[in-house]
Order: C-alpha cells, then sequence, then structure tokens
C-alpha cells in the first residue's frame, strides 16, 4: 500500500516549457504536487492562464495541487549591456550606476538597484553566478558605486549580482514585491515565498503585509544569504517565524561557499521536522535535465539523501520552466522517490516534534505509533485548519496520510507536506471514513496482495472547526 504513494513530494516551476494545458496536465499526472510560479518573469497574464491550467488539471485528477507565488525579493541585476557582452579582466574597475539608463560601451553599466545606500567599500561583490569575483572600492554618488574586477570574466544583460556581506536592513521587500503580493492575495495563492530572508524580522513584515491584503496564504522563506544562515540560532528563529523554508542553495552557495551548503541543508531540514515546519530542497535537483534525457548519478543521489533527510519536498527549478524534458524529469525524480523511501529509513532527529500544535502533537504521535504497530495500510485524518495532518506528517509516518477537509486551502497547503493526499469534501462526522471507501472503491486505495480489505486508522474531531481532532478510529474498509 505505501509503496504506491511518494510520501516526499514535488514542487515544479512553470514556465515557458510548459506553457500549455496539455503540458501543465501532464506534469501533474507525471507526480507534481505543487507548482512554483517564479515573479522574477513574466506578466500577470500569464499567470492568470498557469493558474487557471494548474487548477483544472488538479480538479481532473481529483485532488489538491499547491500554487507558490515565489516573489523576486531584491534580486540585484545588471540592466542591459551592449551586444549582451561585457568582457572583464583582473584589476578592471567597473562602475554600476542605478541612474544610468543605456550602457555605451564602456566601464559604467546600469544595475536595477541602487547599491550606493546599502554597500560599504571593502565589501565583496560577485556577478552572473559567482563567475566573476569583485569588491566594492568607492561609493562613486548617490546612485552609483565602483567595484575592482578579481578575476578574468564577462557578464550579460540582467545577469544578478550577489552581495554577501551587504546589509540590506530588513528592506528586502521591493515596490515590485508589494505589487505581486496585491496580485497574488487576489489569486488566492497557497504559498508566498520570500527570497534573500535575512531575519526573522522579515517573516514579520511580509505576514502583517499578507494579512493586510486579507491573504491567509502560508510564508516560505527561502534561506539563501549568508547572513540568514551565520549561526544555528540565526536560523532557527527563521524557522519559527516562518510556515515553511525552501533550503534555496544556488544563491547560498554564491553567498556563503558551495561547501557550506550540505551541511546547511541538513540542519535546516532537522529544524524544520523539530519544529514541525514545512522544507523543501531546491535548486539545480536535477540541473542535467535540462538538456538531457538522464539524470546524473550524483543528481540522484541528491535527491535520494534529501529523501532520507526527511524533507517534505523537493523542486525543480529550470528543469521544468525551460528544459528540454519537463515532464520526464518528474517521472525520474518520482522514481528516486519511491525507491528511496522504500528502501532507506528516514534519518532520525535528535529532539522530538516541539511544533506548537497544542493537543495535536500528542494525539499526532499516538496516531503514527498505533498505526505502525498494527500494520494500518494508512493513515485516514479529518482536518479543518490542516494541523492535525500536518502534526502527524511532522512524525515522518512510514505509510500514506489521506486528508480530507472542506476547506479548498487547507487542501492546497497540505498537498507539499509529507506524506499527505488531501482532498475537498463537504464536511460530515464520517467523512474520513466516507472518502477512505471511495478512494478504495475507485482503486486509489489498493488491497495488498492476500488481503480482503484496508486497514486504516482515522483521526477525526466532532465539528469542523480548528482544534476539533478528539477521536482515533481503527476501521476495516
Amino acid at each position: 500500500m505505501s509503496k504506491l504513494f511518494k510520501r516526499t513530494k514535488i514542487l515544479a516551476t512553470v514556465g515557458p516549457a510548459v506553457f500549455s494545458e496539455e503540458k501543465i496536465e501532464e506534469l501533474i499526472m507525471a507526480g507534481v504536487n505543487g507548482c512554483r510560479l517564479n515573479f522574477s518573469h513574466g506578466e500577470y497574464t500569464e499567470r492568470d492562464q498557469q493558474i487557471e491550467w494548474i487548477r483544472k488539471a488538479a480538479a481532473k485528477k481529483g485532488r489538491s495541487v499547491a500554487i507558490v507565488q515565489d516573489l523576486q525579493g531584491p534580486k540585484i541585476r545588471l540592466g542591459e549591456i551592449r551586444d549582451n557582452r561585457l568582457d572583464l579582466h583582473t584589476g578592471d574597475q567597473l562602475v554600476l550606476d542605478h541612474a544610468l539608463t543605456e550602457h555605451d560601451g564602456g566601464m559604467s553599466v546600469p544595475v536595477q538597484y541602487n547599491l550606493a545606500d546599502k554597500v560599504k567599500v571593502g565589501e565583496p561583490l560577485s556577478m552572473f553566478d559567482g563567475k566573476v569575483k569583485s569588491h566594492v572600492v568607492e561609493i562613486v554618488s548617490k546612485t552609483a558605486i565602483k567595484v575592482e574586477i578579481e578575476n578574468d570574466g564577462f557578464v550579460m544583460s540582467h545577469k544578478g549580482l550577489n552581495l554577501p556581506d551587504t546589509d540590506f536592513g530588513g528592506d528586502i521587500i521591493t515596490e515590485k514585491d508589494m505589487a505581486d503580493i496585491e496580485f497574488g492575495a487576489s489569486r488566492d495563492f497557497d504559498y508566498v515565498a520570500l527570497s534573500f530572508v535575512q531575519s526573522a524580522e522579515d517573516i514579520n513584515k511580509l505576514r502583517q503585509i499578507l494579512l493586510s491584503h486579507g491573504s491567509t496564504a502560508k510564508i516560505i522563506a527561502k534561506i539563501e544569504t549568508k547572513k540568514a544562515i551565520e549561526s544555528d540560532e540565526a536560523m532557527e528563529a527563521i524557522v519559527k517565524a516562518t510556515d515553511a523554508i525552501m533550503v534555496a542553495r544556488g544563491d547560498m552557495a554564491v553567498e556563503a561557499g558551495a561547501e557550506v551548503v550540505p551541511i546547511v541543508q541538513r540542519k535546516l531540514i532537522a529544524m524544520c521536522r523539530e519544529h514541525g515546519k514545512l522544507c523543501i530542497v531546491a535548486t539545480q535537483m536535477m540541473g542535467s535535465m535540462v538538456e538531457n534525457p538522464e539524470p546524473t548519478r550524483a543528481e540522484v543521489s541528491d535527491v535520494a539523501n534529501a529523501v532520507i533527510q526527511g524533507a517534505d519536498a523537493v523542486m525543480l527549478s529550470d528543469e521544468t520552466a525551460n528544459g528540454r524534458y519537463p515532464v520526464e524529469t518528474v517521472r525520474a525524480m518520482k522514481k528516486v522517490i519511491l525507491y528511496t523511501q522504500n528502501h532507506s529509513h528516514v534519518s532520525p532527529i535528535n529532539h522530538e516534534v516541539t511544533g506548537d500544535y497544542k493537543n495535536y502533537d500528542a494525539i499526532s504521535s499516538g496516531v503514527v505509533q498505533m498505526a505502525e504497530k498494527i500494520g494500518a495500510d494508512v493513515i485516514v485524518c479529518q482536518t479543518a485548519s490542516g494541523a492535525t495532518a500536518a502534526a502527524i506528517a511532522a512524525q515522518r509516518p512510514k505509510l500514506p496520510i489521506v486528508t480530507v477537509t472542506s476547506n479548498p486551502r487547507v487542501a492546497g497547503q497540505l498537498a507539499l507536506i509529507y506524506a499527505n493526499s488531501a482532498f475537498v469534501r463537504p464536511y460530515s462526522e464520517t467523512y474520513g471514513l466516507d472518502l477512505a471507501q471511495e478512494l478504495k472503491d475507485n482503486g486509489y486505495l489498493q488491497v495488498e496482495e492476500g488481503h480482503s480489505d484496508i486497514l486504516a486508522v482515522i483521526i477525526s474531531g466532532h465539528k469542523d472547526t480548528a482544534g476539533g481532532t478528539d477521536t482515533i478510529k481503527i476501521a476495516r474498509i
């Protein structure tokens, strides 16, 4: 039974490679549980079309698919560069000017963010995903800085800059982000991902902005800055403040060094598990499949390690947004997840789950222990807020969790939670049992060979309100 369900979820980025109703449906049918919309690119009209396709495909499949709005944040990029290339050499001095609108081919180039009031002389600055290293040598004016190049290379239009030692003073939500948040609030996204988080205060600020727009979307903190990972205490403060973490390994490697990424990933997954928070591992998980139909052995190991470490979800970026083999990549990732979960245990963590679940924590722990001890095939969870289902998932059970709720928003948010398959049904006191019977009848829940029925542990409450969970039942279906 449990071998049929992947417990670690797949979050896929939607982009030009899958910009059609048919391709979106193929992705979801192949195993995608959530779709990421990268607001660094594209127009709102494109977003509306993608949202429509995602929700239509999810409805066709009969269960929820999460939609994640990923804000650009202060992703600092170069402007237009003449002929789309500027060669640089060690010792060159380059001026980055926010007031400049056009590059004349010389050593002054436009930049899409005013760095003059943020950086300090001596601070490092890298360009083009770390391919060109430099450091600040002068604040030239109110809009321009000068950097000295440290290695031979070149830059192109719109390539990103990284400033690992620069303190942005909480100023990470840009004017573009504010407009995108307002748009997102009207489109009912399940999650909003905040880029370049430096502290827990960044999360608190975004939460207030979301509430002011009437949004109940959960927040994903993207961990990719040097400041966010400067200590275990800094990381844990962010984990406690947010609803979810994304281990954004690309910019993290540029800002803090590639060697720190595996250790930070392991720590963040453990912290998220301890505090009952969603954890997503992202960036280049199957990067070679942008161009090739098969992953490398290193990429297979990368995905398998995330599964063994207990990540809730693994994410695809360019592989599905721009790659030549988007659907094949999802299938390959699903294959790795299933094989790994069926042949290896999730690594233990040092501490018990301490999420703020109140009574859910004790109930969920008891449910998982009971289900595994009696050899149950499935845990069925009735939930109003999603907290009970999330608390069960935080225990990292070895069997699937079928969740039923009357709230579509809750189902969407649970779609990325470990081991959960979320369904929306009108509330009744028995809708968990009713759903299990329905899923058995239509073949979604399959009876193990040699058995005549499905053994389910059902956790429920007597009212469709948060905090009402109070009953555990064992049922044969």
